[in-house]
């Protein structure tokens, strides 16, 4: 008997990144690509209400923040996500913390 090994039949880890900025979603989801995992769910949670929470892009973003968890096989790619994202984060906000100066 010939087992198929799927995606979906191999254990694999997740995680999760909350209040991901609407400006650098693009590039989180380049990297997740080349990092050979995959974006598993990604919503827009409302900041005012708890209870509205979409799975598609609003017509206006202002006032939600963006979740997405993220899965792969290996879950050193998803700490490689992760220490990049907060790089990234933590440049962002030094440049802007130079700039207000």
């Amino acid at each position: 008997m010939f087992t198929e090994n799927t995606w979906y039949s191999c254990k694999y880890s997740r995680m999760e990144i909350k209040n991901v900025n609407k400006d650098i979603i693009g590039w989180l989801e380049d990297i997740i690509e080349e990092n050979y995992s995959r974006i598993e769910k990604k919503e827009w949670k409302s900041k005012y209400n708890s209870y509205v929470v979409y799975d598609y892009e609003p017509f206006c973003t202002d006032g939600f923040e963006i979740n997405i968890i993220i899965s792969s096989y290996d879950e050193a790619y998803l700490h490689f996500i992760k220490y990049l994202y907060d790089e990234k984060v933590s440049t962002i906000d030094y440049l802007n913390a130079c700039i207000s100066r």
